[in-house]
């Protein structure tokens, strides 16, 4: 099952990426990550972590073991790969067999990492927020840092590349360089989340956009209820 890669960028939605990161770990997919310093920053702000871009550690991004054990989505996800799993923590490094995913981190400036080349292969990216910023560079083809790059690297492998932009209104500009970006192969998935559903808490509908943006990834799981069923 190859890589994936997930990129943060400074769009409001940072519980979108959270929770992304979390479901993708938890059914096992290893995941590349990347933020950029604007990132850092909404991050603090909507949910008040700091983010050490130069001591990162994946603390500072997943939850605790009590919080997940609090979490039934994820202990259910969690149990789809063996009965006899213990529900502890989906992030617990005692669990040997438990089927975790790793969180591979790299520097926003780091060229030489492995998802800068095509060599490299990968299952897919995501940009989850994804600025008007980084939608305006990937437009114009500018890589001026390892996310523009990555995602330059998916664009030109036709590998699947999903962005999650999160911004309102949209000037005829933006709109422009969404569908430039959607006629070099790019999915424009816009954190827009349904009601269908029947959503109670923000949890749900955070649920739903990570749910569209998995099944983009082709990474199958029941994390809220489908239209029909």
């Amino acid at each position: 099952m190859k890589d994936l890669v997930v990129a943060m960028t400074g769009a409001s939605g940072s519980i979108y990426t959270v929770r992304l990161l979390e479901v993708m770990l938890a059914v096992g997919r290893n995941v590349h990550l990347t933020i950029s310093p604007a990132a850092v920053e909404v991050f603090k702000q909507e949910l008040g972590t700091t983010i050490d871009l130069e001591n990162f550690d994946k603390s500072q991004l997943l939850p605790t073991a009590d919080e997940v054990s609090n979490d039934s989505k994820l202990k259910m996800l969690r149990a789809g790969s063996s009965s006899m799993h213990v529900m502890s923590s989906v992030f617990s490094e005692e669990d040997d067999e438990a089927r975790i995913g790793e969180l591979t981190y790299h520097h926003y400036r780091d060229f030489s990492a492995g998802i800068a080349s095509g060599s490299f292969t990968t299952a897919g990216m995501v940009i989850c927020p994804c600025s008007m910023g980084t939608l305006g560079s990937l437009a114009s083809g500018q890589a001026t840092n390892l996310i523009h790059r990555a995602a330059e690297v998916h664009l030109k492998e036709r590998r699947k590349l999903v962005l999650v932009p999160r911004e309102t209104p949209l000037s005829s500009i933006q709109l422009d360089n969404m569908k430039r970006l959607s006629d070099a192969g790019a999915v424009i998935l816009p954190a827009m989340p349904g009601f269908y559903h029947n959503p109670v808490t923000i949890h749900d509908l955070v649920d739903f956009v990570v749910s569209r943006i998995c099944d983009q990834l082709g990474i199958e799981l029941d994390l809220t209820q489908r239209w029909g069923n």
